[in-house]
């Protein structure tokens, strides 16, 4: 028991601190990519609900394509080829090479992948709606934008909600992944932390007590604010 403690102290020799700060970027990362993916879903999916046939075509191979691919695929794939490409497109208009920063490449790639997800679960959530809320909107002469800022996305709230927490949760947890990268999150900075002391279930178990408490306060914060869209609706088991 002395020994945990002393491997989980805050303080060198001890692994706390780093653990936490490792926790930190997971944090940074997830909610950075959650937030990309967010704006990439809202578009996609009014994409793919108003938009001609080339751009719900080309919508349709996006989703399909990261749907279908493993997710540590494609973190290599966009990683190092997003990459080149970038410094391609930076040459070839007469630019310098950049480094790209970890941080910012791990939002990227999470964010990208959490984009086809969203597209989806957003979608499904309009195409919730009833159709009489929006042509009761229309009927008192609101604009498009009015009708659905006003109307449309309130009333999908409740039905993406369920739906954009576990996608949440999985970002969280995608950034695991981000470890073969090296990128410094909670997976790499445990796995760092065995290699030097071969404390394994110490820290393992100290990762994942971390892992289990950013899903409950997850829960509860996304419980909270369902319970708040969802004022005056019948309450579901």
């Amino acid at each position: 028991m002395e020994h945990a403690l002393e491997i989980l102290s805050y303080n060198p020799p001890g692994w706390g601190g780093a653990l936490l700060r490792g926790l930190a970027s997971t944090l940074q990362i997830a909610l950075g990519a959650y937030l990309l993916g967010l704006i990439i879903g809202f578009a996609g999916a009014f994409g793919k609900i108003y938009g001609g046939p080339i751009l719900r075509g080309s919508l349709k191979v996006y989703t399909t394509i990261i749907r279908a691919i493993p997710e540590l695929v494609l973190i290599l794939l966009l990683f190092y080829a997003g990459g080149d490409l970038l410094n391609y497109i930076l040459e070839s208009m007469g630019f310098a090479r950049v480094e790209i920063n970890a941080v910012a490449a791990g939002i990227y790639v999470i964010g990208f992948v959490q984009g086809a997800y969203s597209i989806e679960v957003l979608r499904g959530a309009f195409l919730a709606v009833p159709a009489g809320q929006i042509e009761a909107a229309k009927a008192i002469g609101m604009s498009w934008w009015k009708c659905h800022t006003r109307v449309v996305i309130p009333a999908m709230l409740p039905f993406a909600l369920p739906g954009l927490a576990n996608l949440w949760l999985i970002a969280t947890k995608e950034t695991a992944l981000l470890a073969v990268i090296g990128l410094s999150e909670l997976a790499l900075v445990t796995k760092q932390a065995t290699g030097t002391t071969k404390s394994f279930f110490t820290l393992y178990m100290a990762a994942g007590a971390l892992y289990l408490c950013v899903t409950l306060a997850s829960n509860v914060i996304f419980g909270f604010i369902e319970r708040h869209y969802r004022r005056g609706q019948p309450v579901q088991g």
